[in-house]
């Protein structure tokens, strides 16, 4: 995956999208392999957390390399297209159709734009630098998000703050995304990418399971009326009490040491 960074450390692993020169947007075949690496990263027991970020330092990921796109358009039968992009995976892989249960952390190192900053939305917590900017533009071309930006947004920054984002297209740089609570962290250019993988291997000592029934609780809860939602969490509350995890946490608690998780 030569534009598709996939590299091991130890329980983290770190994935980058290595098209600088195009502002690492993504045509069809970089496309095609992010999702490769998620799957990969899915798949493999041994990898707790993921870090995503785009090489260089002008972008994490400025959305779809449209004149590829363009001209695939051209060439393929529209309901071709409608399969794809409805029930294959997202923009990027996790935007849709590909839920994995297991924490990411976008480390947006630049430009997050349309499809770029769809897939930060998606990731579980964000941290960037001073220089990233993030836009849904689409509106100034005569259509909206697609692959999550409509649904995620308003439930990362609220109803108010999305609107604004959705319906100006105008970019929002790092302050102003910290405010509303877009990103988590705005750390130096030189220290993001550092720094997250350091959290990402902090979160990689906890509770797989924690993680991965808490997420799904999220994910799921989205729709539901409160009742069925407590109902859900504490479903999946007892289910989690079952495993040899919450012995070995609630052992090392007692034992005041940090706990040595298996997902089990």
């Amino acid at each position: 995956m030569t534009d598709i960074r996939y590299e091991r450390h130890g329980r983290v692993r770190l994935i980058t999208i290595d098209r600088a020169a195009k502002m690492n947007s993504l045509d069809f075949e970089a496309n095609d392999r992010l999702v490769e690496a998620w799957r990969e990263f899915d798949a493999d027991d041994e990898a707790h957390v993921a870090v995503v970020t785009g090489a260089g330092e002008r972008a994490f990921c400025a959305g779809a390399d449209l004149k590829t796109y363009t001209m695939a358009f051209a060439r393929r039968p529209a309901p071709e297209f409608r399969r794809r992009f409805t029930n294959g995976p997202g923009f990027g892989g996790i935007t849709r159709n590909l839920d994995i249960d297991k924490p990411i952390v976008a480390a947006v190192n630049g430009f997050a734009i349309s499809g770029g900053f769809e897939l930060a939305l998606a990731c579980d917590l964000r941290f960037c630098s001073p220089n990233a900017e993030f836009a849904l533009q689409d509106a100034k071309w005569g259509f909206h998000a697609c692959d999550g930006g409509l649904i995620r947004l308003p439930q990362i920054v609220g109803m108010g703050h999305a609107m604004e984002i959705v319906l100006s297209g105008e970019r929002v740089d790092a302050e102003h995304a910290y405010r509303i609570g877009l990103v988590n962290r705005i750390w130096p250019q030189a220290e993001l990418l550092g720094k997250s993988v350091d959290y990402a291997q902090m979160l990689a000592k906890r509770s797989p399971l924690s993680h991965r029934f808490a997420k799904e609780v999220i994910r799921r809860s989205h729709g539901l009326t409160q009742p069925e939602a407590l109902r859900l969490e504490s479903s999946s509350f007892h289910d989690v009490g079952l495993t040899e995890d919450l012995e070995e946490g609630t052992t090392a608690f007692r034992e005041r040491r940090d706990a040595d998780f298996k997902g089990r």
